[in-house]
């Protein structure tokens, strides 16, 4: 009988899963059902049956992801889809209807502002998800139909996600009036701005391409004052056809300043491209994360 071996990383998985799907729950709980606001998805969905019926919006997302789930566990396969995703969803969907019970949690909400409704909800949720995608797992629904999608047919994942929300937004717009589907559309957007912030962090980093004759003088310059590794490349010029070496360092976003002051003072006639990265890893900045199976 084999043993399944669980690592601590995988621990700290399923703990940012668990810790994404709450945080959904009460950005849905909070901010988007009493808003009557249907941001897309097998929840805008559940949130216009529960609309008519009054079943359990919880209970619906469960029903609703069941068969999406089927789908993906049959073109996506691997454990690693199966059990994160089941425990996403299934977490989503309790929380979502337990959060209706506990006692001092505001069930209409806590304002009637539709602008703060909106905001506050797309970034709680779009921080929820962003845990979840850390975690390598994903919140059903959409997630599981546009990776689908993007296997089966070679659709992109954004005009997915654009298909499968904007077909929910524009029912919302006919069961909770067309000014609460241009606010579901705004939540749809800023989420995605904040997942994006939550999986790459905000700390954008810096990333520099220098074209110069005292290559090593400025590299050994980055190397003691900004304590920055560098590669040097070599590179030749089209138009003059004149070797050059070309440096590559990352750096912090307040450094930049600094690597501009080095360069300039090193060799005034270098060249310079500064771009940005969202990630980098390894000696000096996060260091690489062991994955699951």
């Amino acid at each position: 009988m084999s043993r399944i071996h669980i690592s601590w990383a995988e621990v700290g998985d399923y703990a940012l899963v668990l810790a994404g799907a709450l945080v959904e729950a009460i950005a849905l709980r909070l901010f988007l059902v009493p808003a009557n606001l249907a941001s897309g998805g097998i929840s805008g969905i559940s949130q216009l049956i529960n609309h008519y019926t009054g079943w359990p919006i919880g209970l619906m997302v469960f029903i609703g992801n069941v068969p999406l789930f089927l789908l993906g566990w049959r073109y996506l396969g691997g454990r690693r889809f199966v059990a994160r995703t089941a425990v996403a969803v299934a977490a989503y969907s309790l929380f979502t209807d337990l959060l209706l019970v506990v006692p001092f949690f505001p069930k209409k909400g806590i304002t009637n502002d539709l602008v703060l409704d909106s905001l506050y909800g797309a970034v709680a949720m779009g921080i929820g998800y962003g845990l979840v995608y850390r975690a390598q797992g994903t919140s059903g629904g959409s997630d599981i139909l546009a990776r689908i999608l993007n296997r089966w047919r070679g659709i992109p994942m954004t005009q997915s996600y654009l298909m499968t929300d904007t077909l929910v937004v524009l029912a919302a717009g006919f069961v909770f009036g067309w000014q609460r589907a241009l606010y579901a559309l705004i939540v749809l957007y800023v989420s995605g701005l904040v997942v994006d912030s939550t999986l790459e962090g905000a700390g954008t980093l810096r990333t520099a391409m220098i074209i110069t004759g005292q290559a090593e003088m400025v590299a050994e310059r980055i190397l003691s004052e900004l304590e920055r590794g560098v590669t040097i490349l070599n590179g030749t010029g089209a138009f003059t056809g004149a070797e050059r070496c070309v440096l590559y360092c990352v750096v912090s976003r307040p450094e930049v300043q600094q690597l501009k002051t080095i360069v300039r003072e090193t060799d005034p006639k270098a060249f310079m491209v500064i771009g940005q990265a969202h990630e980098a890893l390894g000696e000096g900045f996060e260091a690489f994360k062991k994955t699951g199976a």
